[in-house]
């Protein structure tokens, strides 16, 4: 059996095989209510009749106010709750298993009221956002870990927090973008409050497999480095964080030279110095590129991204790749 293919069980959850479907946004929420529609249905059950061991919802907002834009999934509300377990439900029914990305866009929201640890847009394209007062900060905690107990009503196997890319978590991070003189600015001990209270917050509230995206590095002067997040994931790992996702970039705008496979060291590195399980993503396409990854310990999961979005049956076309035999599911076996 190719590395790949091998079932991997975090805390009380078993995964079938090593794939994971990176979060990505489907801006499918036409309403603007947040709500699950068909489109999220039949695009997330594709993937799971394709067998990718879990599938990672989009990023999900936890606070109104913190959606990318006005047509992301939400999960601020109970009025969410029934879509989401449909959608549960139907990637269960295919033998996989399903997380959720909860997150707060921070400056980074195209709806009004952005709200960010200190009051800097991200560009000229972006409104300037409030700065957060530590009650509003104590909200968004709890949005947090209210929203977490929704994925568990919802019945996810996994909840991922999104500490990347700029939005909200990732800004309290990081000092290019936190300015503040308080309990949560300053050093990095404080930048690093934010997430630690939510993670706290949240293991009170869940104890199925917890990630933590990350940007592991932030390409700029004076931002965070591989360096610090590798000291950040130590304390992820004592807090009860199970998978640190390792992407990179995001935090201010600074271009990328991005290449296959060019964040893997961050996940690599991450692992070996922590010991904590991590998850490599970056332009991986070529199932042998992805079975190295697993097979030589560089990372324990495979996230796949934009690849699945143009084939959502790339598991078993790396399983043909891989020699490793997959069962389809019992219409489709007249093709097999």
């Amino acid at each position: 059996m190719p590395h790949l293919f091998e079932p991997l069980t975090i805390r009380n959850v078993t995964l079938p095989n090593r794939i994971v479907m990176s979060p990505m946004c489907m801006y499918a929420c036409e309403t603007e209510d947040g709500k699950v529609s068909d489109w999220h249905l039949v695009h997330y059950a594709s993937r799971a009749i394709g067998q990718v061991g879990l599938i990672m919802v989009e990023a999900t907002a936890v606070q109104p106010n913190g959606r990318i834009s006005a047509r992301d999934l939400g999960i601020w509300s109970d009025e969410h709750v029934e879509g989401l377990r449909r959608l549960v439900d139907m990637v269960h029914a295919h033998g996989m298993k399903i997380g959720i990305q909860l997150a707060h866009a921070g400056r980074k929201a195209d709806v009004p009221d952005a709200v960010a640890p200190s009051a800097i847009s991200f560009n000229g394209d972006y409104q300037v956002p409030r700065e957060m007062s530590q009650e509003e900060i104590r909200k968004a905690i709890k949005a947090f870990t209210d929203a977490t107990q929704r994925a568990e009503q919802a019945g996810f196997d996994v909840v991922e927090l999104h500490a990347a890319h700029g939005y909200l978590i990732n800004e309290f991070l990081s000092p290019l973008t936190n300015e503040r003189r308080d309990q949560y600015g300053g050093n990095s001990d404080n930048r690093y409050r934010f997430l630690e209270e939510i993670i706290d917050s949240v293991r009170h509230v869940w104890d199925k497999p917890l990630f933590v995206r990350i940007s592991a590095n932030e390409y700029a002067e004076h931002g965070n480095s591989i360096e610090t997040y590798t000291d950040y994931a130590r304390r992820m790992k004592s807090q009860g964080v199970d998978v640190v996702d390792c992407s990179s970039g995001g935090t201010v705008p600074y271009p990328v030279k991005a290449y296959p496979g060019y964040q893997i060291n961050y996940a690599s590195m991450i692992r070996q110095s922590t010991g904590i399980l991590t998850g490599a993503v970056g332009l991986i396409t070529e199932p042998t590129h992805a079975e190295d990854i697993i097979r030589n310990h560089r990372a324990d999961l495979v996230f796949i991204g934009r690849e699945l979005l143009r084939d959502p049956y790339w598991p078993r076309r790396a399983a043909a790749v891989l020699d490793a035999k997959l069962e389809p599911p019992q219409p489709y076996k007249r093709g097999w």
